[in-house]
């Protein structure tokens, strides 16, 4: 990862790196539109505040980016059961990904395999591939040893590798 810039090219930056924030954030998020207003906040913060921290600029990012998706599934989840209550069941359900009119089939069929991962490895798998993060950092983000890390990613990519080519049979 390059050094961040002293002034203010951060436009370069983030048109450098921001397509991976939004890969990672759509992970921890149920619509691309907050996919793209969580990665824009965190990027926000972390260049007006945060970019001179020691550290890794992307595990930073990252870092910013989970923590800001995870408030917002909370808020989202407290916002859903007083509407419940309130409307007794008058809500629609939130689609997982984006519709399948903006996708190819192959992409869709990654998208489900991922979502039926188990949280844990499609953490370490999404922080590994679309951050390109160490599992040493993965191991520190997430409070793990990089073994841990490791062994879940390797996990994640059999399974997905499992589940892809007996779909590709079926299908």
């Amino acid at each position: 990862m390059e050094d961040l810039p002293a002034h203010d090219s951060w436009k370069q930056w983030f048109q450098s790196h921001g397509p991976k924030l939004l890969l990672c954030a759509r992970q921890w998020t149920r619509s691309a539109a907050d996919a793209e207003d969580i990665v824009q906040d965190a990027f926000v913060r972390f260049w007006r505040r945060q970019r001179h921290l020691p550290g890794e600029p992307m595990a930073l990012l990252v870092t910013s980016v989970r923590r800001a998706a995870l408030d917002r599934a909370r808020g989202d989840d407290r916002r859903v059961r007083r509407e419940d209550f309130a409307f007794a069941g008058d809500r629609e359900a939130f689609a997982e990904f984006a519709s399948g009119l903006e996708a190819d089939e192959r992409r869709l069929a990654l998208e489900e395999a991922l979502g039926r991962l188990p949280p844990e490895q499609r953490e370490v798998l999404v922080l590994k591939i679309w951050a390109e993060l160490t599992f040493e950092q993965i191991g520190r983000e997430l409070g793990l040893s990089p073994n841990t890390a490791a062994s879940r990613y390797r996990y994640a990519l059999a399974a997905l590798r499992q589940e892809l080519t007996a779909a590709d049979c079926h299908g």
